[in-house]
């Protein structure tokens, strides 16, 4: 496409400027806005508990043939593992940049379920679950009492069950968790009584196995002389502390019934007490919020707070909350940096190139193009699937450089070839854009290194040069000059040759005088030695 085409179609060339503006604009809507580009890989997590185990017990009996089955999935990198004494048991496996995190949490799902036979009974019953890790962190509040009303455990309690689901009903929202504990029946064991009686803990958790349960009991009058069909049922799962007391351990033949409440003590109390939060001095819960792949973290983050200033009034009394992170004053802070930088070098080249060029008209050139090279990059960026973050606009104040440089280059060449004399200005920004087509080629394009093209274009001079040189030598060497006016007559070329001539016309030799050498002479060969010992012999 000849450069030319721009020049005599002004129309054409100020409504692609402005499509280009639309596009960039609507592409700036939709562009997701982050700190930081998505380039963490894909990772799922599958969790699991096996109560009572230490935690070599948890490395071999549960890590070991979960690892074993989940091993070669689709896309994965590499997994790591990690076992507590708590009983707990995490594997965290990596996929490839790229992958899809929930087909990714599918086929580990998939894996763990050939596991399931492998496992114990008890982390069976406890489940395994496999979810996809988000890494990217956008909110961190907490709720606490600030007149401690109220303690941790009904504070964690609270938001799993009222604040939590809602969260993850957000659109964008890939995770919600409380980093704490979940409200639990604790059983004390009393280890004297439990002696005394011969139990081992195995039988209290068969106990409890056996009627804690949600079963089907069946139903009777279906054959038979009845008019109705009646469905058993039972209470099924228990809920207070006095119905956990009266589960039946040991039942003798004479009647003496042994109760779980005669050998433990029984509250109902957090799942774990290894962890425990204060936010301001009191008791509070901490929750973390996690966002999905694409999505927009600004609109998370103000979507989360406005929730939570609706549901402000409705809490308990005595119950607050705090924002404790919010990653969009760190991205927020980091674009006005970034902005400021793109303003600051907007004006600078504004006023060097005005100082320069002393013309206001020409300096109008570079202060459009920069605009419409930055707003049509965004829906370049749009198109390619990346995001607003730092690194994005970062790269967007170094490109700043190569527009600016390019009208630059192309307006001091224009006023270079109107100040040749050039009268019509389409003529001279035809001629000054023909002999800039290359640079502005290597530099636009990018198909090929400038440096690298440089120093072909060096090689090639120098070889033109080279060649140059042989050719005028070698026309030189050859070169012969024939005398057409006079007679040809042959020159002396050769002077100290002493000859006479006779009357008759003879040449006759001189004599020539020979040294006499003596024998102890040095030889005049030049070994340095007498004239006897060398040539003399």
């Amino acid at each position: 496409m000849k450069l030319d085409r721009f020049i005599n179609r002004p129309v054409l060339s100020t409504v692609i400027s402005v499509v280009i503006v639309i596009l960039g604009l609507l592409g700036l809507v939709s562009l997701p806005v982050t700190q930081y580009p998505d380039i963490a890989p894909p990772t799922v997590r599958v969790n699991t508990s096996y109560q009572g185990a230490n935690a070599q017990a948890v490395l071999n009996s549960v890590i070991a043939p979960l690892e074993e089955q989940i091993n070669g999935v689709e896309n994965m990198m590499y997994m790591t593992s990690t076992a507590t004494n708590t009983g707990d048991a995490s594997i965290e496996v990596y996929f490839k940049q790229g992958t899809d995190p929930d087909m990714a949490a599918v086929n580990v799902q998939n894996r763990v379920s050939k596991a399931l036979g492998l496992l114990p009974s008890e982390v069976t019953q406890v489940g395994v679950t496999a979810e996809k890790r988000q890494t990217s962190m956008l909110l961190g509040f907490a709720f606490f009492s600030p007149d401690d009303r109220y303690d941790i455990k009904f504070l964690e309690n609270y938001a799993n069950i009222n604040i939590i689901p809602e969260i993850k009903r957000i659109p964008g929202v890939g995770d919600a968790m409380v980093m704490g504990a979940d409200y639990s029946m604790r059983i004390w064991l009393k280890p004297d009584v439990m002696a005394q009686y011969g139990l081992m803990p195995t039988d209290v958790a068969a106990a409890l196995a056996e009627q804690n349960i949600e079963a089907a009991p069946g139903q009777f009058g279906e054959e038979g002389d009845q008019s109705f069909q009646y469905i058993m049922r039972y209470k099924g799962r228990l809920q207070t502390e006095e119905e956990f007391g009266d589960i039946v351990v040991r039942a003798t033949s004479d009647g003496e019934v042994l109760r779980l409440k005669d050998i433990a003590n029984i509250e109902l109390g957090r799942l774990t007490y290894g962890f425990s939060n204060h936010v301001n001095g009191h008791e509070g819960v901490t929750s973390m919020i996690f966002q999905t792949a694409g999505s927009n973290a600004t609109q998370i983050i103000n979507d989360i707070k406005s929730y939570l200033e609706r549901i402000k009034p409705t809490l308990p009394p005595g119950m607050d909350y705090v924002i404790l992170l919010d990653t969009n004053d760190f991205l927020f802070a980091s674009i006005h940096e970034v902005i400021k930088t793109l303003i600051e070098a907007f004006i600078l080249v504004f006023l060097v190139v005005y100082i320069f060029l002393q013309d206001f008209r020409s300096t109008l050139i570079p202060a459009i193009a920069i605009p419409v090279a930055l707003v049509g990059t965004f829906f370049v960026l749009y198109l390619i699937g990346f995001s607003v973050n730092l690194l994005t606009l970062s790269a967007m104040v170094l490109a700043i450089a190569i527009v600016v440089d390019d009208a630059i280059v192309v307006v001091e060449g224009v006023h270079a070839k109107l100040d040749q004399g050039y009268t019509s200005a389409r003529k001279a920004s035809i001629d000054a854009m023909s002999e800039l087509r290359q640079a502005i080629r290597l530099q636009s394009y990018g198909n090929n290194k400038p440096i690298d093209v440089y120093k072909q274009e060096s090689l090639t001079m120098f070889e033109d040069m080279i060649s140059a040189i042989q050719g005028d030598t070698v026309r030189r060497i050859f070169s012969a000059r024939v005398k057409t006016e006079g007679e040809v007559k042959r020159e002396r070329v050769a002077d100290g040759i002493v000859a006479s001539t006779s009357g008759d016309g003879t040449v006759k030799k001189q004599p020539r005088k020979v040294q006499k050498i003596g024998r102890n002479d040095p030889c005049p060969c030049g070994s340095g030695k007498k004239y006897k010992q060398c040539c003399g012999r």
